[in-house]
């Protein structure tokens, strides 16, 4: 038998961490997560699905995911059930992960670094036979006086 559930989604809100009396961490959230088809208005519809992590991962979770962060999960489908304040029986399905990975930086989701409108700027090593290529953002032609000789012979076909 096999019962093994992987997602990517984004929170809902904010995971709750709380700890059992026994002091094991754990955080429930809920994921939303799109369904891979439109309904017949067009828009793409998305599953609410309940995840619980436990320990380390739980603690992590709740220090560094928040409302909107774009999580994978990976764990299995648990069901259970209560008995509802009216007295009536109600039913839980909830994914309980074995790992929570976090898909974005950590500061994706604020405008701190996006306020300021510069990009970041990353550093290349290059050799110095690399520094003569043209660069992919550059037109090549426009320099260019005229049109382009092209004979016959460079053609493919």
């Amino acid at each position: 038998m096999i019962n093994r559930v992987v997602l990517v989604g984004r929170l809902t809100k904010d995971p709750d961490l709380r700890y059992t009396p026994s002091g094991v961490a754990v955080a429930r959230f809920t994921l939303a997560v799109n369904r891979t088809f439109s309904n017949a208005q067009g828009e793409r519809e998305a599953d609410f699905i309940n995840c619980t992590v436990w320990r380390k991962q739980a603690e992590n979770t709740a220090n560094f995911l928040k409302k909107g962060s774009l999580a994978g999960v990976e764990g299995r489908i648990q069901t259970g059930s209560y008995e509802g304040q009216d007295g009536k029986r109600v039913y839980t399905t909830e994914v309980v992960a074995d790992s929570v990975q976090f898909l974005e930086p950590r500061n994706a989701n604020t405008n701190t670094d996006r306020s300021s409108g510069q990009q970041p700027s990353y550093q290349q090593n290059q050799s110095p036979n690399q520094q003569n290529h043209t660069r992919v953002d550059e037109d090549p032609f426009s320099s260019g006086s005229g049109p382009i000789e092209v004979s016959d012979d460079d053609l493919p076909f």
